[in-house]
Formats: C-alpha cells, structure tokens, sequence
C-alpha cells in the first residue's frame, strides 16, 4: 500500500479509502466487517461516513468496527443533508452543526472525527457562520481538521480566503466527485486544491458501477445501483456516458485488466488527488478496485484512457490556454 500525506496536513493515508455508504444498506453488518477487515488487510487506514448513510447506521457499524484500533485509523464523516423531516435538521448552520458532530461522535463511539466534511453547500448560512461553528469544534478537540464535499472551487475558494482573514481553521481536504465520465473537477477544483496545498479524496471512481465493465449502450446488468437508485439513474442517465463505458471497457479488455481496476488506478494517478473512495456491497465486488493497487499506470496511459471520453471545456473561452499559451504576437490579448 501507498501511503500519501494530506494536503499540508503531516497525516499520511492509504492512497485508496473506503467509502460505507453500503454499510447497513446494501451491506448488512456481517458483510461491512469482512469489507473493513479486508480493507485494514490490505492497508487501507482511511475511511469515510455520513450521518445520512443509512439512516446513521452506516455510522454505527463502523463505530464498532474501529473500536479496537480507532487510532489506527483515519475517520471522516458529514454534516448538510437532512437527517430528519424537522426544518432546521439540515444545513450548514451553526446549530446543526453542534447538534450534528454530537450525534456522529455518539454513534461512532469516538471522541473525535479526522475530518469533517460539509456535505453540501448551503446557499441559506453565511460560510463564515459555517466556518466559526466547525473552528469552534476544532478548538474542542473533536474535530481535527474541517472538509468540503460537493462544493464549487469559487466556495472553497472564498472559504479559504475567510479563514486566512478571520484566522479560522481551514478546509484542509475535498471531496468531489471524479471519474472517467466525470471530469469537471479537472477544470478548477484540482488545480485549487494543487495551488493550495488541500487534500483531494474523491468519491465514485467508478461512475456507480457504470465503469466497472457491465454497462454499454445496449448493455445492462440486471440489478445495480444505476438500475435500481432513482439518483444514480438520473446523475448518469446521458447516453454518452455508456458509449464511453463499452470504449473503456473494450481498452480493459485488451490490456487484461479488469474495468474497475483501471477505473480506480485512473483516478488514483491524477497528481492532485490524494485517493479515491471505493466502495461496494461484498467482497467479491471489492477485490477488483483494490487489485487497482496492482496496477503499473504511466502517464502516457493515463493519457490514453483520458482520450477515451470527452475533455470538460476549460475554465475560460481562451482555448488558447490549454497549451500554456497565453499571447499572440507582442501584445496580450
């Protein structure tokens, strides 16, 4: 195993994570032991959970499984999305937040989370109300380091910019969403996080399955989590996400390598990203992103996988940057 550091934090984790939003789901708790077992055998030391998993349980579950070696591990967990049908059990407020962290740390039987990531931007709490309430949390001890998943680089961006002002802790990680089909990252939230020094851990390595060697324009499985997940169905449902599965899939076939090896050890070799979060619902889903580890990526392949799909547009109309050329003549322009 590989283990990479943090941002600027000094912690190192194991360049593969994973993600429990199965356990108490699609993995009963029988299940999400052998998945953490296999995963510590292997040397993954980080992993992630929300408070919206599974009701909580998700929590629960992986509470008790690092109840003998919590500080052998890395722990992060989230706060945004509703956890109740009450109005004010959602958000980024600071009384969310408080009541949020005490009801994770409680499920999870720790005394502190690694990191904290906010789930999702809230458009109706000012960030600095956001970013006091998680420093204050940080102050106390049961928080380490605060996180943003799901945010546009200009949120974190402003955020780092008011911590720096306010001398508030800062978002000392990410989490975006980041495969083959799903590159906008590449555009400006990577190239922030490089420029300053945050740590990247994204989730869906493998677009929900669709990368992972089922899935073609006339293909499908028969169950699934772009099957059976309204969400899943609608956040992949351009068709020409599958014309890219069936070319990366047939690219896998050629190099004999599974699908979702690759998937996973493409994202992993992205230099800004810490790691990838996997995930899955047994292990014999699982051995095949973790085989990613196995996998001798180059550049010059990486660079060939890419071609597989569509490049997003860059940040500004001047295309022009995309080779590093920024005038025309003798004047800018």
């Amino acid at each position: 195993m590989e283990y990479r550091r943090l941002g600027r934090t000094g912690i190192q984790v194991s360049c593969l994570g994973l993600g429990t939003l199965t356990f108490g789901r699609e993995a009963d708790e029988e299940t999400s032991a052998a998945l953490f077992h296999r995963c510590r055998e292997a040397g993954i030391n980080l992993f992630d959970t929300a408070n919206v998993y599974a009701g909580g349980r998700s929590e629960e579950i992986l509470g008790r499984l690092i109840a003998d070696g919590r500080d052998e591990v890395v722990l992060s967990s989230k706060v945004g999305f509703p956890t109740s049908g009450d109005v004010n059990a959602r958000g980024l407020s600071r009384r969310h937040i408080t009541l949020a962290v005490e009801a994770s740390l409680k499920r999870l039987g720790t005394d502190r989370l690694d990191l904290y990531f906010v789930h999702s931007f809230d458009p109706h709490t000012p960030i600095e109300e956001t970013l006091r309430a998680l420093d204050g949390l940080v102050q106390q001890g049961k928080v380490l380091y605060p996180g943003a998943s799901n945010w546009a680089a200009w949120q974190i961006a402003t955020a780092l910019g008011i911590s720096a002002r306010e001398g508030l802790a800062r978002f000392e990680c990410i989490q975006p969403m980041y495969n083959l089909v799903k590159r906008q990252a590449e555009v400006e939230i990577l190239p922030l996080a490089q420029a300053e020094q945050v740590g990247v851990i994204t989730f869906s390595p493998l677009g929900a399955g669709l990368l992972a060697g089922k899935y073609g324009p006339t293909r499908r499985p028969e169950r699934g989590r772009l099957i059976e997940d309204s969400l899943y169905v609608k956040r992949y449902s351009d068709p020409a996400y599958y014309e890219v599965a069936a070319r990366f899939t047939a690219h896998a076939q050629e190099r004999s390598v599974h699908p979702a090896s690759l998937a996973v050890a493409w994202v992993t070799s992205h230099p800004a990203i810490t790691a990838p979060l996997i995930g899955a619902r047994s292990l014999e889903q699982l051995e095949p992103s973790l085989a990613a580890l196995e996998v001798p990526m180059t550049p010059e392949w990486r660079a060939e996988i890419s071609a597989l799909s569509s490049e997003p547009p860059p940040a500004t109309d001047r295309s022009e940057e995309r080779g590093g050329v920024f005038y025309t003549g003798d004047k800018p322009r």
